[in-house]
């Protein structure tokens, strides 16, 4: 008989946006499965156990975490943020996808939550309020070739963009490309919101132009929001400016 495999997210790192749903799984599982500081979020009780992992291991995390649940344990795979926007679901997916048929019929339950350009956006007003799409800098599972041509297209499709993933030690370069490629495109004054860490006590919201952005303003911690040429800056004197997209979009925009 087959056990339980739950899929959730931390959210952004706040305790307090992470969904009772989430909290729920927690409480119902047994062992723990995921990358050490997100694993460090939760509050376990001593009769439950957890196995870290590095980062860039999640698809053997996946099949480690399969393997316990088909053999009859409830077990609880933990991401960040949303685990189904460039997180743990699709890895476990993927996992059952090509493991054996035992892992089909693992009862799996992915929990929605709450992920970083989300809870940006909720700090800073309401970019994402029309049309928007995401993109990972990343090129670990795609290359780079594919990610530049994607913000080309996304630029002139008129969408805001929200951007994972956006600059590390080993990719110390690629946000300042990507930054050159949508100046090709979109106009000088669009903004860009860098959003480090929201809801959590290092929080950082800064807003630039995209003519100034620079990509030493991100690191890993921090998603980056790209407007379109219809988002809007309020600029308030005795609190922080507001960035948002209306809802309406004239006729003939990009």
């Amino acid at each position: 008989m087959s056990g339980r495999l739950y899929v959730i997210g931390t959210g952004p790192g706040n305790p307090a946006q992470m969904t009772p749903e989430a909290l729920a799984a927690v409480a119902d599982a047994a062992e723990f499965f995921g990358y050490g500081p997100y694993l460090d979020r939760l509050s376990l009780r001593p009769d439950q156990t957890r196995h870290a992992s590095d980062n860039r291991e999640e698809l053997d995390r996946a099949k480690s975490a399969l393997e316990r649940a088909a053999a009859g344990a409830n077990v609880c795979v933990v991401s960040g943020g949303d685990p189904g926007v460039f997180a743990m679901a699709a890895a476990v997916c993927e996992a059952i996808d090509n493991g054996p048929n035992e892992w089909r019929e693992v009862d799996l339950v992915i929990v929605p939550g709450i992920t970083a350009m989300l809870a940006v956006a909720a700090r800073i007003g309401a970019p994402l309020g029309h049309d928007f799409c995401a993109i990972s800098l990343s090129d670990n599972l795609k290359p780079w070739g594919l990610i530049e041509n994607r913000l080309r297209l996304v630029a002139e499709a008129g969408l805001v963009i929200a951007l994972y993933n956006p600059i590390s030690k080993a990719r110390p370069w690629q946000l300042g490309k990507a930054f050159d490629i949508l100046r090709e495109v979109l106009p000088a004054d669009i903004p860009v919101v860098f959003g480090r860490a929201a809801g959590r006590p290092d929080e950082r919201m800064t807003i630039a132009r995209l003519a100034d952005a620079e990509a030493s303003s991100a690191d890993m911690a921090t998603c980056v929001i790209i407007g379109s040429a219809e988002t809007r800056v309020i600029a308030r004197e005795t609190k922080p400016d507001l960035v948002y997209t209306p809802r309406f979009v004239k006729e003939g925009a990009r």
